[in-house]
């Protein structure tokens, strides 16, 4: 009895292994293609790697990296399941819902911090609203996030008359003047805003109950976790990174335009990428961060050697294909060695 427990226990830890180098070579065949793109982009642009092309990057992702940490914490708290997992077709409207109510506030006279906090109100309100649809009436997450999407397309219609409101002011060109190392002041404050959801996640004792309700729902609820709460709690943060992400987009456009934030496949995509920056190949917000800078330089890169921008979203959908492909064969091959265990 002994010796086949023993055995069994070999078997386990052979698979194991076998788990972890499938792991890391998806993630060195990853991170070998991205320095080879980036080589390609420094050898034919001499100005890619300075910098100001740097801040100037940084600051593009600003915005789709902000949405992307929103999405990633859904992801973290509702599992990975296609159907039943966390997901929010909505955040990219959310955003341009709520650039719009900061920008029509400022064009009415309001202050920069009234406009700012009912852009917040705004972005919050739609995370509720999904909440509530998810965690309560247990819509399908799919379906609720997506009709939510179209009401805040249409609410933001209502709010601009579908017109463009331009913004301006001291606050906008403060976030666009060069701070440190010659970077956007719109560029630092996304990293320090990219520090704080990452410690937020993982160092804080709600980002790592949230991380076992979405990993282990069952035996989170065993032991006392209010599941649906930290999963609710997961969609109305992602409502407050839309408006925090209207900021950011208000002041690179200088003000709001209907359409004018259509990037949900760009954030889609920096989650799913930010995968394979993760042993357990799962969602996290380092993860999202990297994948998030790496699509910026590849559409900083295109634009520096005068490629057509229509390249960028064939790209993106190729770079999701590819990983999302490898992840779920990688997946598979783990669930099949559990089952023969």
């Amino acid at each position: 009895m002994s010796e086949l427990s023993s055995s069994d226990a070999d078997v386990a830890q052979q698979n194991k292994l076998r788990a972890e180098r499938s792991g890391h070579l998806l993630q060195g065949s990853v991170l070998l293609i991205i320095l080879a793109v980036l080589a390609v982009f420094a050898t034919l642009s001499p100005i890619f790697l300075t910098l100001g092309n740097l801040g100037n990057v940084l600051q593009q992702t600003a915005v789709t990296g902000t949405l992307a940490f929103g999405l990633t914490l859904v992801l973290i708290g509702g599992g990975s399941h296609s159907l039943t997992g966390g997901i929010d077709l909505s955040v990219a409207a959310n955003m341009g819902l709520s650039a719009a109510v900061f920008a029509s506030q400022l064009s009415r006279g309001a202050s920069p911090e009234l406009a700012l906090l009912l852009a917040l109100l705004s972005g919050a309100a739609v995370g509720l609203i999904n909440a509530l649809a998810v965690v309560w009436l247990r819509i399908l997450p799919l379906l609720a996030t997506l009709t939510t999407m179209n009401i805040a397309i249409g609410l933001e219609m209502v709010v601009t008359q579908n017109a463009t409101v331009p913004a301006s002011g001291p606050l906008f060109d403060l976030l666009l003047s060069a701070g440190p190392l010659s970077f956007p002041w719109l560029a630092w404050g996304f990293a320090a805003l990219a520090l704080l959801f990452i410690v937020l996640t993982h160092f804080t004792p709600f980002g790592l109950r949230l991380l076992a309700v979405g990993s282990h729902p069952l035996a989170a609820h065993a032991s006392g976790l209010a599941v649906s709460r930290y999963l609710a709690a997961s969609y109305l943060l992602c409502g407050v990174a839309a408006g925090l992400a209207a900021l950011g987009s208000v002041t690179i456009l200088s003000g709001s335009s209907p359409g004018a934030n259509d990037n949900l496949l760009m954030v889609i995509a920096s989650v799913l990428l930010g995968v394979v920056f993760s042993r357990r190949l799962v969602p996290t917000l380092g993860g999202t961060l990297f994948s998030s800078l790496f699509l910026s330089l590849i559409a900083n890169g295109f634009q520096l050697i005068n490629v057509s921008s229509y390249w960028i979203n064939g790209v993106e959908g190729v770079l999701i294909l590819l990983v999302v492909s490898l992840t779920a064969l990688l997946r598979q091959r783990q669930q099949r060695r559990k089952v023969r265990v």
